[in-house]
């Protein structure tokens, strides 16, 4: 369903939908500035750039960057430096919210707490028997 919104960039009023979440204007100037990254990137010399040389050399923002490959709309498979940071820790990645050591340390946190709650749970269903002498 579409909502009445503030763009997040100039604050004009827009319908936020399922393709854009800024106004009109401003999709169409990071149209503009994605064209601008893509015929960078896109040249065969510039297909190793980073992030940092893609945004040195065509003078966009680092959070518009990460917003193109988050979306899908740079596919990294074709630009193989490419690839935003973990939500974590910050690292590098090319695919989920998490890196691998971070999604390995969250699973063992889970694990351990799973196993706590089933501790606890056996502690609490334990009967306790008195006896008169």
């Amino acid at each position: 369903m579409a909502e009445l919104l503030n763009c997040p960039n100039c604050n004009a009023l827009f319908v936020q939908n399922s393709v854009r979440d800024v106004c009109e204007a401003c999709y169409k100037a990071e149209q503009v500035q994605f064209e601008t990254v893509y015929t960078y990137i896109k040249k065969r010399e510039n297909r190793t750039a980073t992030i940092d040389q893609v945004i040195d050399h065509t003078g966009i923002e680092k959070e518009l960057l990460l917003k193109f490959i988050r979306t899908g709309k740079l596919k990294l498979a074709q630009f193989p430096n490419l690839g935003y940071p973990c939500a974590k820790c910050g690292d590098l990645i090319r695919e989920g919210k998490l890196c691998s050591s971070c999604n390995t340390a969250l699973k063992g946190q889970l694990n351990a707490l799973e196993k706590e709650e089933t501790r606890k749970q056996s502690v609490e269903h334990r009967s306790t028997y008195f006896t008169k002498r």
